[in-house]
């Protein structure tokens, strides 16, 4: 209903008109793949940029809310290749790049308008036909624009560096992307003896868990600081170079085994000694250089034998220890026998062709046969796995292009130092750790859709000419009229040498699509060919929102980018979300089926529940949340039933007084009532609004679901409760007008409040409430919730005598409440006498005030306010921590703690005057002691009085709970009104129905009930606004008729239409 309305009146496109000319309010979405469907963590993170951005926009900023989509990459490609059965560079080279692209285009907005209902479904505004995307050519022009001012900043270079390779997908992955998909798998570990050259009856063993490195091993590293042994295997008479610390590897128990310590080597005698090379395959490139020791500080004691074999190309520090120790050399010949797709080239021949991993059992028997094989074993270890195409990675070297990182970490930094995180621990952790250790950002990817690298440059790569726009291109190669970036446009453009080196071809790379989402505050505006004032008037953006895991992906490439570009953080303000698990802790997963379906939960229980329950949880402080149904449940049990049957008794209220009195409620907004409860009340929803501005203000979403839990409990357990008879008109018009006007400014303001974070709940209402508003009460147009401005706090409704006076109050029916309920006495059964006990005139006299409403809630005849002590038997005790008073008294402790339970009541209650109390000679100061106030029936002056007593550790209150006859008959009586009351709901009847009731006893063993009903007659026309008439006067037939029971009593009540 409230979405059709929306759509008929184009809600979201009309509030965006509306507040044009208005300080803008600058938003980032970041892009999402649409291949698949929308999950928990998508309508997550939506609630909460959704809500922001809302918020915003009511408190008066124009906010542009544009959509995006992520639409190249690995994702796309992985489900192209999947479908046309196709894989590696050779495969895609003979489809072709034009048709496999064209492919890839087909498929990416496959999911579109699946997001776009969902989205809308679940309230959120934002603008799906002024979406970006990624793929568009204004977009990627621009990300040629920001590569170009890093290529002209000399922030980007070509290097040889070890990366995460996927094998799977033939590129390679960023460090971050490495870190998502990390598996359990069970790997070789094997002990490798590397016999020395000028000895070879001893040998260095070197421990690895990839045993496919091991035919392209180059060198030995120790750690400098470590003291080796050289020992003598008892049994094999072997003689072994290791840690000592690390025998565990050879020996089960290193105490008890058999073998002799030869000798202590220190490493710095062990670097250059030269060993026997395990395999022969790279000997004629580096027997000059190679399979010597070097030492490097990241060998640890932790595992292996302290000794770490190294392959080059397939580790990051392999790579650098044997560059720094000369083993390999920049430009050099470096081993590397392992194809794209992770198989082995024929430079080591008897493994050529097969995938590393399944020659790790070939390689391991070969050792083994040439006597090189200590020790064989498994581990079972943590492993990364692409994330895309669930394969191990392999650390490759490979030719890539990066951004220089490492040289900005102080200026990035700083920048985040600059924004605001929620929570703030993942600014300053998990951010701020990675920021110190970032690295250069390889910024390549050896694939096809893509935004391409705008590199153009010879064969031998001396001369490189870098592209910023279309236009240039252009006017570079000759060719006109380009409207596409992609590889298929691109890759046959050619530029003329300027240094005769013939022809400059592009380079084969596209980039990262972290690169492409890391652009989009400037590629969204097509920045800098367009909007360029509009951009620097709107950057950074005032927000932005995603998961925690964004903290190495979109959150860093954002601020890399911006800090690169313009020393500036990308935003001003962030929330980080934490991640939405299934009930039972794991991954939510569609084969598992472990959580419920997303659309079946809204349809089930509404949009509003789904988003209050979701920053309600620990999700929105970057916590996880194991996500139940039941949850989403409680909300609209708890929050969403109570707050809107609230509005419906406003609606019945306003019905019966226009029935009754032919009066027209209209809600008059200079109206002030002296009722100290409707003033209470209006500063109460004032409160609301200054905490929700303060919160929001700060970005705190997940504070507000809670202080509105405690406003929903003051408007209906406390306000509507106690206002019932003055709101139904018991009290003359006059006063319901005033009661009515408080409850609808009360239900307004929170609707106002509430709109962004519950926005068909509160339209729903204000479509109705706004019928009685004042001509013009909102400037402009108001036909929506969300056209009219965020609540201002009234400072004049806030009165701390008024606040003071109500908690009060609460507190005294609150702790009456407590003695009914110990006493089993119902809150129908009326009782005689309540004694309120307190020094502080002050107290008496704010309870006093609000007396009506005690006895009322209490259903008591007499309240009694007294600071009369001693006629009610309040008598005072001292407690104590003994424990934190033993360091204090050391041996007198004892003798306090036998002599505190017999100090006069009297000194007790004198100390809380002097703030200190003499025990057995020694004094006790205020801080030592906690001063209790207890009822005690033997010092009564009236025992013939039955009282129970509650405390709160301020005041005491003393209930009688005697039944007495005359009150027994009136709690009755208001059983047979609860009767009535739950007939009338059982048929369907609304409070303008008028309805005649007759009753006939059918069982009253003593009579009590027939009693009841003569002696209460004028009780129960008053609340009934009519008598209960007898059966047999009955001239109609009774459309519901039912036997009711009350204790021991049965009658019969039936109603007839009036």
């Amino acid at each position: 209903k409230v979405l059709e309305f929306w759509r008929e009146i184009d809600a979201f496109k009309t509030s965006v008109k509306l507040s044009e000319g208005r300080k803008p309010f600058s938003f980032y979405d970041g892009p999402p793949f649409c291949t698949g469907l929308p999950h928990y963590g998508h309508m997550l993170a939506g609630t909460i940029k959704d809500i922001v951005t809302r918020f915003a926009h009511n408190t008066g900023h124009y906010v542009e809310r544009r959509a995006g989509w992520d639409c190249h990459g690995l994702p796309i490609e992985f489900e192209i290749e999947k479908s046309l059965g196709i894989n590696g560079k050779d495969q895609i080279m003979a489809f072709g790049i034009e048709n496999y692209n064209k492919e890839c285009r087909k498929i990416v907005m496959r999911y579109s308008s699946e997001w776009r209902s969902t989205v809308e479904r679940l309230g959120r505004w934002i603008d799906f036909d002024n979406d970006y995307k990624t793929m568009d050519t204004p977009f990627m022009e621009s990300e040629w624009w920001v590569f170009k001012q890093l290529f002209d900043k000399g922030l980007v270079y070509r290097g040889l560096r070890v990366m995460p390779y996927s094998t799977g997908l033939n590129t390679t992955l960023s460090n971050f992307e490495a870190g998502q998909n990390y598996k359990d798998v069970i790997d070789p570990a094997l002990v490798v003896a590397f016999p020395l050259k000028k000895d070879p009856k001893v040998s260095l063993l070197a421990w690895t868990t990839t045993p496919w490195t091991l035919p392209s091993n180059c060198a030995l590293c120790v750690n400098p600081d470590f003291e080796y042994v050289k020992i003598k295997d008892g049994e094999t008479g072997e003689v072994y170079i290791l840690l000592e610390k690390c025998l565990g590897i050879l020996y089960k128990n290193p105490k008890k085994a058999n073998f002799e310590v030869l000798e202590k080597i220190m490493a710095k005698d062990l670097v250059g000694l030269e060993y026997e090379p395990l395999f022969d395959f790279f000997v004629p490139q580096l027997k000059e250089t190679a399979w010597r020791v070097v030492a490097d500080k990241y060998v640890s004691d932790a595992d292996g034998t302290g000794i770490v074999h190294n392959s080059p190309a397939y580790g990051e520090d392999d790579y650098r220890v044997c560059m720094d120790g000369g083993i390999i050399t920049r430009g050099g010949f470096v081993p590397m026998p392992v194809r794209d797709d992770g198989s082995f080239d024929n430079s080591v021949g008897p493994y050529a062709g097969m995938y590393v991993k399944d020659a790790d059992k070939a390689i391991a028997r070969d050792i083994k046969s040439h006597g090189r094989l200590v020790r064989q074993g498994t581990l079972n270890h943590s492993y990364p796995f692409c994330w895309r195409s669930n394969t191990p990675l392999l650390y490759r070297a490979v030719p890539s292009w990066f951004v220089r990182v490492e040289d900005a970490r102080d200026k990035l930094t700083a920048n985040n130092a600059e924004t605001r995180w929620v929570p703030e621990f993942v600014q300053e952790n998990r951010f701020g750790t990675w920021l110190v250790n970032a690295r250069d950002w390889n910024v390549s990817r050896t694939r096809y859709w893509g935004t391409p690298i705008p590199l153009w440059a010879s064969e031998d790569l001396e001369e490189i000419v870098c592209v910023g726009s279309i236009a240039e291109l252009e006017e570079l190669s000759g060719a006109t009229g380009i409207t596409d970036l992609h590889r298929e446009y691109v890759d046959k453009l050619t530029i003329p040498s300027r240094k005769g080196k013939g022809q400059l071809r592009r380079i084969e790379e596209v980039f990262d699509c972290w690169f492409e989402s890391g652009s989009m505050p400037y590629a969204q505006k097509h920045y800098p060919f367009e909007n360029k004032e509009l951009f620097h008037s709107t950057f950074p953006a005032d927000f932005i929102s995603e998961g925690i895991d964004q903290t190495r992906g979109w959150f860093y490439t954002l601020l890399v980018l911006s800090t690169l570009l313009f020393d500036k953080p990308a935003w001003k303000n962030l929330i980080a979300s934490g991640l939405v698990l299934a009930a039972d802790g794991k991954k939510m997963s569609k084969s598992l089926k472990n959580y419920p379906d997303p659309t079946l939960v809204v349809d089930k229980y509404g949009a509003d529940p789904l988003r209050l329950y979701l920053i309600n949880s620990p999700v929105v402080r970057a916590e996880t949340l194991k996500f139940k149904e039941e949850g989403v449940k409680e909300i609209v049990s708890r929050v969403l039933l109570p707050w809107y049957n609230a509005f419906c008794f406003f609606n019945a209220q306003v019905q019966m007084l226009k029935k009754d009195s032919d009066v027209d409620y209209r809600f008059d907004p200079s109206s002030m009532s002296d009722n100290i409860m409707d003033r209470w009340m209006l500063a109460s929803v004032q409160s609301l609004t200054k905490f929700v501005r303060e919160e929001m203000s700060a970005y705190r979403l997940y504070t507000v679901v809670p202080r509105l839990l405690e406003m929903i409990d003051q408007l209906t357990n406390w306000y509507v409760r106690f206002n019932r008879k003055r709101l139904k008109g018991e009290n003359g018009i006059e006063d319901t007008v005033y009661a009515l006007n408080t409850l609808f400014e009360v239900l307004l303001t929170m609707c106002r409040l509430m709109a962004p974070f519950t926005p068909f709940l509160t339209e729903n209402m204000y479509q109705t409430l706004k019928t009685h508003l004042p001509e013009n009460y909102f400037e402009g147009d108001s036909r929506s919730l969300h056209f009219v401005p965020f609540p201002e706090v009234r400072e004049e409704y806030f009165n701390p005598d008024i606040e003071r006076a109500m908690s009060r109050m609460q507190a005294v029916i609150e702790l009456g409440r407590v003695i009914r309920e110990r006493n089993n006495i119902a809150l129908k059964m009326p009782l005689l006498e309540l004694v309120v006990v307190h020094a502080d005139p002050q107290y008496l006299e704010d309870v006093r005030g609000l007396s009506g409403y005690i006895t009322e809630q209490l259903n008591l005849r007499n309240l009694v306010l007294t600071s009369d002590e001693d006629t009610y038997g309040i008598k005072y005790r001292a407690e104590a921590d003994f424990k934190k008073l033993g360091t204090k008294l050391r041996k007198d402790m004892p003798r306090v703690k036998k002599a505190l339970p017999d100090v006069p009541s009297s000194a007790i209650k004198e100390a809380q005057t002097t703030g200190s109390l003499l025990v057995d000679g020694i004094t006790l100061g205020a801080d030592d002691i906690n001063i209790v106030r207890y009822f005690d029936k033997l010092s009564l002056a009236d025992e013939s009085k039955k009282y129970d007593e509650a405390t709160d550790k301020s005041v005491v209150v003393l209930l009688d709970t005697e039944i007495h006859e005359d009150l027994y008959h009136e709690g009755l009586a208001r059983e047979v009104i609860n009767r009535v009351q739950r007939l009338r709901k059982k048929a369907g009847l609304q409070a303008l129905d008028d309805v005649v009731y007759y009753f006939q006893i059918t069982e009253d063993p003593e009579g009590i009930l027939a009693t009841v009903l003569e002696s209460q007659a004028e009780f129960l026309q008053l609340v009934l606004k009519q008598g209960l008439l007898p059966m047999e006067e009955k001239r109609a037939e009774a459309f519901t008729e039912e036997e009711q029971e009350i204790n021991e009593s049965k009658f019969v009540l039936a109603f007839v239409r009036a």
